[in-house]
This record gives C-alpha cells, structure tokens and sequence, in this order.
C-alpha cells in the first residue's frame, strides 16, 4: 500500500508534503517516542496523538513514510513547518487510531 492509498482509506488530509506514491512497509501506534526510536523502521506509517516537535525529530530520524494522527487532530506551527521543511507526510483522519490501525492490517500492513 502507497500513503496515496493510506490517505484514501483512512479518508484522511495532507498537512504538510503530499502524500506520494511511496510503500508503507509496516506500521506502528504508539505515543512514546522512546518507544518508537527503539522500534521504528524506514517505511512506517506511525499513528501518534502527539504533534510537538520531537515527532518530527524521531520521524525524520527513521525515514518514516508518514505520521498519522487520529480523530481530527493537527499539527501547527514549528511542528509542520520542520515537517515540511523535511519533507515528512503528516496526515490527519477523522477515525480513531484502532480504526486506522484495523483498516491498514486488513490491507495488508503489518
């Protein structure tokens, strides 16, 4: 699956760089970002709540293939611009994170 896909499956918005025809190689949720430095892999589609800078830092630091974050929620300020700046896809979606997490299992992310 492409973010392209992701983004059309989870009915979510681009905030920062458009989403692009890269593959998501696995995916992760999680809050904690030591959490994610240990466990994080280029190609990730990683469903965080959190929206300060250090996901930035932790998504760039693993060549993440997009940040998603549930129910609604934006980046802003510093955040999204060092994204953009980075070229890093933020999407935001309207469902919750166990239901963008169900949805990517069921279309062949693991």
């Amino acid at each position: 699956m492409t973010v392209k896909e992701l983004k059309e499956l989870i009915n979510a918005t681009d905030l920062s760089a458009p989403s692009s025809d890269r593959e998501i190689s696995s995916g992760m949720v999680c809050d904690l970002l030591s959490w994610v430095m240990a466990g994080g892999s280029a190609g990730m589609a990683w469903v965080t709540v959190q929206t300060h800078l250090n996901v930035v830092a932790v998504a760039a630091l693993h060549d993440i293939a997009c940040v998603i974050l549930p129910e609604g929620i934006k980046m802003e300020g510093a955040p999204l611009e060092k994204a953009i700046a980075e070229g890093i896809v933020v999407l935001s979606s309207p469902l919750t994170a166990y239901n963008i997490c169900g949805l990517m299992y069921k279309n062949g992310v693991q």
